[in-house]
């Protein structure tokens, strides 16, 4: 496993991170406790998770595996706050209240006195992004939060924040964690990637195998999507997808990966990011993810996929 610096930070975390979103909903927790077994053992050390995962489920099977393996120094924990986690006008947000209680309850759920990486999970545009990352700051400066990074947000607001965190002296994102994979791509290259190049932003992508549509679990003609995430596979059905999947079996052979692995190998070879998220639901998910670990495409290898899926104008 490769070890990469978060941004500009001195915080060392693994090539992939585990993302465990399904936790507490579709996996249990024996199950999950071996799949971050398994990924401890193959040298990940970054989590991450969200207080709204499954409601406070996720964290909390985490907080019970930490506190059974006796290994939180080892690990790299990051999770998020903003979604709504509670009833009434102050349940979600990034209000100073708000965050500081749901950060309170994430660190009663993880059975923790730190959360290494403090996620804004969503925009927030009805308040002033000053009083977030001042309540931020307070976090940082209390030992509570040791590095806070945002999620899903765009250029222009990730800029004003970087501005109001060098000119008020407050706590400064180290990392952003944009949706990012082979098909797309506009989203995370056309502003945000640049923003991140030049300030020194560590990105973890998430979504590197586009809702699993990127393993090849799809094909031209093949039987729908369906269950809980089938809007979010159907949105990425399209010829544009078809084609990289085409090329993503080529390249396969030729490495000596499955699809899956390739696909990943896309996201670890792009030079401005710092790990790929991945979400598993067995064991057996996290063995075929790992087989990425490692894996660089050549320039060749890059273009031909750049040539399928680059976007186009302004």
């Amino acid at each position: 496993m490769e070890y990469r610096t978060l941004g500009w930070s001195g915080c060392r975390v693994s090539e992939l991170c585990l993302g465990t979103m399904q936790f507490g909903w579709t996996v249990d927790e024996d199950t999950a406790r071996g799949v971050l077994d398994m990924f401890v053992e193959s040298g990940g050390n970054f989590l991450d998770t969200a207080n709204i995962y499954a409601h406070g489920a996720s964290e909390e099977i985490i907080g019970c595996w930490l506190h059974a393996r006796q290994n939180r120094r080892e690990i790299v924990l990051a999770t998020k706050v903003g979604l709504e986690m509670w009833n009434g006008p102050n349940g979600k947000g990034l209000s100073r209240g708000h965050i500081l209680r749901a950060v309170a309850d994430s660190l009663h759920r993880l059975q923790t006195d730190y959360i290494d990486v403090l996620y804004a999970h969503r925009p927030w545009y009805d308040g002033d992004p000053a009083e977030t990352l001042a309540a931020f700051d307070d976090l940082v400066h209390s030992g509570k939060v040791r590095y806070v990074g945002c999620s899903n947000y765009p250029a222009w607001l990730l800029v004003k924040s970087l501005w109001i965190s060098d000119v008020k002296k407050l706590a400064r994102f180290a990392c952003v964690q944009p949706k990012y994979n082979l098909v797309h791509r506009a989203e995370f290259e056309r502003e945000v990637l640049p923003v991140c190049q030049d300030q020194q932003l560590g990105v973890v992508a998430y979504s590197p195998q586009a809702a699993g549509v990127l393993t090849g679990k799809y094909r031209w003609g093949g039987p729908a999507a369906t269950g809980p995430r089938a809007n979010t596979v159907k949105a990425y059905l399209n010829e544009r997808s078809f084609r990289a999947i085409d090329e993503l079996d080529r390249l396969a052979e030729a490495n000596g990966k499955t699809v899956a692995q390739v696909a990943l190998g896309w996201v670890l070879t792009r030079p401005t990011v710092t790990c790929a998220l991945i979400g598993v639901n067995a064991p057996a998910q996290l063995e075929e993810s790992l087989g990425a670990v490692g894996l660089r495409l050549d320039d060749d290898q890059m273009a031909r996929l750049d040539a399928l899926t680059a976007w186009e104008g302004p």
